[in-house]
């Protein structure tokens, strides 16, 4: 086992480890990292490749992990370095030493990678943050954290791919296919929130039809791969809203995520349009099993994870808020305790277009 290997191999593993963080310009290491930080990384993801599950203790330790290094003076980066130069140095000494390790271990150690990094991360910018005065700091900090982590896992099962030894249609295939959605998802996050940031706009009328059509063609596919059902309603043919289009697809695909992610295996989920007045409403309802008890509103505030899923930043719905109040929208939630929950998103309704008809027509919700 992985575990084994790297136990058996601890020093060695702690010592070309030191090594390689040494090497590294940026960030520059210290003294207290190389003498006591990278055995702690090793012990780390040792501890979590012998739990057989490792969603449990993994979380605990991970988060007091986080504790620890910013009591030794670590940065995010260093967190985010180290522990991808120990992972890179366990996969490159099993293959050296032409260790009898399956892709399932080698799964496992990315999946804990994934969680101990996520876990530190979250619990140490916790910690020494406090607040999100520091924003920018953040933002950099977490984008950096994730895009490595992504990258590294693709990477990781893309090697084992390409040694012929498993199918790209098997598990390690899915690894690969997983990260390279979650790099696109992330990209697309970040450039949202950069214009979110900048405050630059590109507000116009769209037809409502259309971008639900654009949005139901990528959700579809995700939800697909997460084996959810993904309804979307029907809109009239007439509904325009004057927006900008970016930041409304990049706030409902956030939602949809979300609602897939935590939506069990042959559950539900619907994107509902409807009309009341002015205002044009975008649904969406998971089943999810309800929201932990607490004010539903805390949500959309910065490092909140209210589910045990940690594997997220707890970044996403609070850029949704954001998105939405650019465009001069509101975003509220409503729990359904046993069941799941329902997000919506409100605009403006825009006028009709002269061209469209001349006659007004009154609107009524689609129905759902």
């Amino acid at each position: 086992m992985l575990s084994d290997f790297v136990a058996e191999n601890h020093d060695l593993v702690v010592d070309l480890a030191r090594a390689r963080v040494a090497k590294r310009s940026a960030p520059r290491p210290t003294d207290e990292e190389l003498a006591r930080g990278i055995p702690l990384f090793v012990d780390q993801l040792v501890d979590a490749l012998r739990i057989k599950s490792a969603e449990g203790r993994l979380e605990a330790s991970a988060a007091v992990h986080g504790a620890d290094l910013l009591r030794m003076g670590f940065t995010i980066a260093q967190v985010v370095h180290d522990y991808g130069d120990v992972c890179q140095v366990i996969t490159q000494l099993a293959i050296d030493q032409a260790a009898h390790i399956s892709a399932r271990e080698f799964q496992r150690l990315n999946k804990c990678l994934d969680d101990a990094i996520a876990e530190a991360v979250t619990e140490y910018s916790r910690v020494r943050e406090g607040s999100i005065a520091d924003h920018e700091t953040e933002r950099l900090g977490f984008l950096a954290h994730e895009l490595r982590n992504r990258i590294n896992a693709a990477t990781m099962a893309f090697g084992i791919l390409k040694d012929g030894q498993v199918s790209v249609g098997g598990s390690t295939g899915a690894v690969l296919e997983r990260n390279l959605h979650a790099l696109q998802d992330l990209i697309t996050r970040s450039l949202a929130e950069v214009r979110v940031q900048s405050g630059v706009q590109h507000s116009a009328r769209l037809k409502v039809r259309h971008l639900l059509e654009e949005i139901e063609a990528e959700a579809s596919m995700l939800a697909d791969r997460k084996g959810v059902h993904f309804t979307v309603t029907q809109v009239p043919p007439d509904l325009y809203i004057d927006v900008d289009r970016a930041l409304l697809a990049a706030a409902l695909m956030n939602l949809l995520t979300n609602a897939f992610k935590f939506t069990p295996p042959q559950g539900n989920v619907w994107l509902r349009t409807t009309v009341t007045g002015d205002r044009v409403s975008f649904e969406v309802e998971d089943e999810c099993g309800g929201l932990p008890a607490g004010d539903s509103d805390t949500l959309f505030e910065t490092w909140t994870q209210r589910s045990t899923d940690k594997r997220g930043l707890g970044l996403g719905l609070p850029l949704v808020r954001r998105s939405v109040e650019a465009i001069g929208g509101e975003v509220k939630v409503t729990n359904m305790p046993g069941k799941g929950c329902v997000f919506d998103i409100s605009v403006l309704q825009s006028p009709m277009p002269w061209s469209s008809t001349r006659a007004t027509r009154p609107r009524a919700a689609c129905p759902s």
